[in-house]
């Protein structure tokens, strides 16, 4: 009888472990992520993190992390609660160039496509996430929902190019002539395919933008990015929120009360 007890409990603990996995939504490790759980998987080789929220909202809304993927997170647990899920694809050290492009594309198309997940995401970058964002962004505007920068690097020029007012990094510019491909400084500078140089597609698309930047930043220089942004997208008919941070540097990024971010996307997801 014993024998036959432990038989039925293996076949019961086998038969509940596969149905477990059969059912859950993500393939990959699961975790815990300030409460919710997290997957972690690869689509086509790279790492990507999926948190998924209690109760999906309708329509299944996304917020999806272009660098940087838990700093300042209060705006993702507030969203996790109204039901977003928060996707984050590792492919750092790659600075929005056209092969990481090529990655979120591969990555939304199985989030969008085998998921389910919404058909627009909102976009946030964060400092050098910009970059990523942004390039996505101009490629792709009808699958953005809408986007918020965070001191994002709009001109690669001024961060890590440190061709303006800003300190730049001399590893970072060499690593964007390397995976941009270009031949040279001179081709890195002439290029015409930075944020700053790409927004018509999204102020066709009347994709809304929110950036949250500090006046005194001496890293990624506000008026060479934020500032290039705001003017040109207004030109353009586009419609962008700026929250400034007067006195404050590249640090600390977000804001101490969270809610217009949370805000802005709730305002705009699934439009």
């Amino acid at each position: 009888m014993n024998r036959l007890c432990c038989l039925f409990l293996c076949i019961l603990a086998a038969s509940v472990t596969r149905l477990s996995a059969a059912e859950a939504p993500f393939p990959g490790k699961l975790s815990q992520w300030n409460g919710y759980d997290r997957y972690d998987f690869q689509i086509d080789g790279k790492n990507v993190l999926v948190v998924t929220p209690k109760q999906a909202a309708p329509g299944k809304p996304w917020v999806w992390h272009g660098e940087f993927f838990g700093h300042k997170p209060a705006p993702d647990i507030a969203l996790l609660g109204k039901g977003f899920h928060i996707v984050y694809l590792s492919v750092p050290n790659m600075l929005g160039c056209p092969d990481a492009v090529a990655q979120w594309n591969k990555t939304y198309a199985e989030l969008t496509g085998k998921y389910g997940f919404a058909k627009k995401a909102a976009l946030v970058g964060l400092s050098r996430g910009g970059l990523y964002c942004y390039n996505w962004a101009s490629a792709n505007p009808d699958k953005v929902a809408c986007l918020y920068g965070d001191a994002p690097v709009c001109d690669f020029k001024s961060w890590p190019g440190g061709k303006g007012k800003g300190k730049g990094s001399k590893g970072d510019w060499t690593l964007t002539l390397k995976v941009y491909k270009f031949a040279d400084e001179a081709e890195a500078l002439a290029y015409k395919g930075n944020p700053v140089d790409s927004l018509a597609p999204l102020a066709k698309a009347k994709v809304p933008l929110l950036h949250v930047f500090g006046d005194a930043d001496d890293v990624v220089p506000w008026d060479e990015n934020t500032g290039v942004i705001a003017e040109r997208y207004k030109a353009l008919g586009g419609d962008i929120t700026l929250i400034r941070k007067p006195g404050v540097g590249h640090h600390p990024h977000g804001l101490d009360d969270s809610t217009p971010i949370v805000d802005f996307i709730l305002k705009h997801a699934n439009r």
